[in-house]
């Protein structure tokens, strides 16, 4: 499907498509008509109609899928969300990077260390001296 005949959907109406008999869901900002795939899915009916009806890219991606998975899922892709319903998503960008790790307090990183010397090294004068 080329992204000129691709249909347009709004959240409203995915959001009306979420039981067993109509199931859509939307993934990177595109739409599947998930139904037929419901009794197939490894993980059990139940998993993916949590998640009918709304954007599931988390979720999705937070499993872990094969590739074969995912070339499974471009078969049942209807159409891309509109663009005012897109989901802000980083797994979307080329690069998808880790926030760096908060900085350790002045305290904890020598003060706490400095302590705990001082206090093993009275018991020991103390066992031992």
């Amino acid at each position: 499907m080329s992204e000129e005949e691709q249909k347009v959907y709004t959240l409203a109406e995915v959001a009306t498509h979420k039981t067993a008999e109509s199931a859509w869901i939307v993934i990177h900002n595109k739409v599947y008509d998930i139904t037929k795939f419901l009794e197939e899915h490894p993980g059990g009916e139940e998993v993916l109609l949590d998640t009918v009806g709304g954007h599931a890219t988390e979720r999705f991606e937070d499993i872990g899928h094969s590739n074969d998975a995912r070339e499974l899922q471009k078969t049942f892709q209807i159409g891309v969300i509109a663009p005012t319903d897109e989901e802000d998503d980083l797994m979307n960008s080329a690069v998808f990077e880790e926030p760096p790790p908060p900085e350790t307090p002045f305290l904890q990183k020598f003060l706490v260390p400095i302590i705990i010397g001082i206090i093993f090294y009275i018991l020991y004068n103390l066992m031992f001296g």
